[in-house]
């Protein structure tokens, strides 16, 4: 079965590469196609991957998931110049603590007024959908189009948003695995103390260690010149790794250390090479995706009927949109910007990862699951057909309002 992913992934991937200009001016997106290519070939249409739905392997999903998350906030996380980062300090603080929390309290009020279940379960999806996430986000803030239609202060916001929101939405679903379960209130704190801030010393010390020995290692040419990509990778890998020893957040742990290491490292000297390390770290999400279409329950979303559907609609309308408009003044946000940031907010990867992970504390609910990856699909879709649209209608705004697009940033 292994080998019929990889070639079926890999296939898909060379399609994307070549003819990658073109689906970035479709209403396209390569998360999209390998979803889409995983429902073709999986066990309902097919049957060339057959795997089991996601309710039965969601172990398998969560450590697939997590891995990508590190290496994609690790790419968030060398995306731009550190002082930039710095700049946007107060406004992406006000995004991980107000608009988190209230993506989380609309989309529990959502689930629960939609799906009829408890508070518990409720609970359970709005802390795993409230995460922004990184790898459905690059397709707005990176490339040609983004980058030639989008300012540079909005796709900061988004890329710093998404990277760092995926680990800190831990504590919240450390509350809703409270809420649902038997984790008690204080443990849930303790537990959430010791992983977020265990992930920031952890992060602190490794990026900057890695970008300090890398960067003595240059100067004294004791290593050889490669891809900034080879040596971030393993930066992350081995951050992963240390944080699930410690027990700590690791994903956090990794968008931590990549900002150190973007702080301390050549990183900033070497743009060039980042947007290459960019453009591989884009692919590396399609095997992912075919492999979630393959595995989606379809029997249980079925069941949820048209509950699913409203549930749907009300989480990628209400879910973020009001939050940002009614943010817009604390951010510095025009309504163009507002309007943008509110509608691409996607769910994704971080969802799944989340979804998988409370399916590990608490037993599987097939409401809460089936739910979940639904709305994870339909944002797929939904936001990957809209993002070609949606740069055409941001930049002509700005040409009527006579605004200018900072790019170069």
């Amino acid at each position: 079965m292994l080998d019929v992913l990889l070639t079926v992934a890999g296939l898909l991937a060379l399609g994307v590469a070549v003819l990658f200009r073109r689906i970035q001016s479709a209403p396209l997106s390569g998360p999209l196609l390998a979803l889409l290519t995983g429902i073709l070939f999986g066990p309902e249409v097919l049957r060339v991957i057959d795997l089991p739905t996601v309710l039965d392997a969601h172990r398998e999903l969560h450590e697939f998931s997590r891995l990508l998350l590190a290496v994609s906030v690790m790419a968030v996380a060398l995306r731009y110049p550190i002082h930039d980062v710095r700049a946007l300090a107060r406004p992406v603080s006000v995004l991980l603590v107000v608009a988190m929390l209230g993506m989380a309290l609309l989309t529990t009020a959502l689930s629960a007024a939609v799906l009829g279940v408890g508070l518990g379960a409720a609970a359970l999806l709005g802390a795993a959908l409230c995460p922004t996430d990184p790898v459905l986000a690059s397709s707005v803030v990176t490339g040609d189009p983004a980058e030639k239609s989008v300012t540079a202060r909005t796709r900061q916001l988004l890329s710093l948003e998404s990277g760092a929101n995926d680990g800190l939405a831990l504590p919240l679903v450390l509350a809703a695995v409270a809420i649902a379960g038997t984790l008690s209130g204080t443990d849930a704190l303790l537990e959430s103390l010791w992983q977020v801030l265990g992930a920031v010393a952890l992060g602190v010390v490794a990026g900057a260690l890695g970008g300090r020995v890398l960067r003595a290692a240059e100067a004294r040419r004791d290593v050889e010149a490669g891809p900034l990509l080879v040596y971030t990778l393993l930066l992350a890998l081995s951050v992963l790794g240390a944080s699930g020893l410690l027990r700590t957040d690791g994903v956090l742990a990794v968008f931590v250390s990549g900002l150190a290491f973007n702080a301390t490292s050549s990183v900033s000297e070497r743009a060039d090479e980042n947007k290459n390390d960019e453009a591989v770290n884009r692919f590396l999400v399609l095997p992912l995706f075919v492999v979630f279409g393959a595995m989606i329950p379809w029997s249980e979303w079925g069941e949820l009927g048209w509950s699913g559907l409203l549930l749907v609609a009300g989480v990628l309308l209400l879910r973020r949109l009001p939050v940002l408009l009614a943010l817009k003044r604390p951010l510095s946000l025009g309504w163009r910007d507002a309007v943008f940031l509110g509608w691409f907010g996607p769910i994704g990867v971080s969802a799944l990862f989340y979804l998988t992970m409370e399916a590990h504390r608490l037993g599987v609910d097939p409401t809460v699951l089936a739910a979940g990856t639904l709305v994870v699909a339909a944002s797929t879709v939904v936001h990957g057909a809209t993002t070609a649209t949606g740069l055409t209608l941001y930049r002509k705004a700005g040409e009527r309002g006579g605004e200018r697009t900072e790019a170069a940033g």
